[in-house]
């Protein structure tokens, strides 16, 4: 009767200490897990955006260059704030703010941090294209080594009769030195 109490304390002890083990490791980051979705809030504005004001500009036209604000006030009624803030799935933070002030309806002075060049859309089309060039350089080096030597190298996916000017297998499963077995008749 000792025993099996020993090892029921046991086998319980073991039990919570596992289930703490892997609840410590599901809350980590360590290794991308859970997965994080990134926070974006607020508006984006481009320096672009905010070279279209001047002052003397309509609520309309300064709703129409920076979209309508994020946040207005009924105690700041002359005052729009245009908040930027995005948490990335890393942890990392980017918070940005930009205030536009008007005076009887109209424009009178703006303020803020520093704002991006472009668009979210365009940093993204900015990175394809240079991943674009790296793969063109990278094949345009291969080329020249291949030229240099007068081998060629064997990429996924490659033919191998392209390479060892044999004919087509029509074996999928044959080796490429071997020849194609000869189809038998099913009985």
């Amino acid at each position: 009767m000792r025993e099996s109490r020993f090892s029921y304390r046991a086998t319980l002890a073991a039990t919570i200490v596992s289930a703490a083990v892997l609840a410590s490791g599901c809350s980590s980051n360590q290794w991308g897990f859970p997965y994080k979705v990134g926070v974006q809030q607020g508006n984006w504005i481009t320096t672009d955006q905010v070279g279209l004001l001047s002052e003397g500009m309509t609520r309309e036209q300064v709703r129409f260059a920076l979209g309508s604000p994020t946040l207005t006030s009924a105690l700041h009624a002359d005052r729009w704030d245009y908040p930027y803030f995005y948490r990335a799935s890393n942890g990392e933070i980017e918070e940005r703010n930009f205030t536009v002030f008007f005076r009887n309806g109209l424009l009178v002075k703006w303020q803020g941090d520093e704002q991006p060049t472009v668009q979210p859309f365009q940093i993204a089309e900015e990175t394809v294209d240079r991943e674009k060039d790296e793969q063109a350089e990278l094949n345009l080096a291969r080329e020249r080594v291949e030229a240099a030597t007068g081998q060629q190298t064997i990429e996924p996916g490659i033919d191998f009769s392209t390479i060892t000017n044999a004919p087509d297998s029509a074996d999928p499963g044959a080796l490429p030195d071997e020849p194609d077995a000869t189809p038998q008749e099913m009985m």
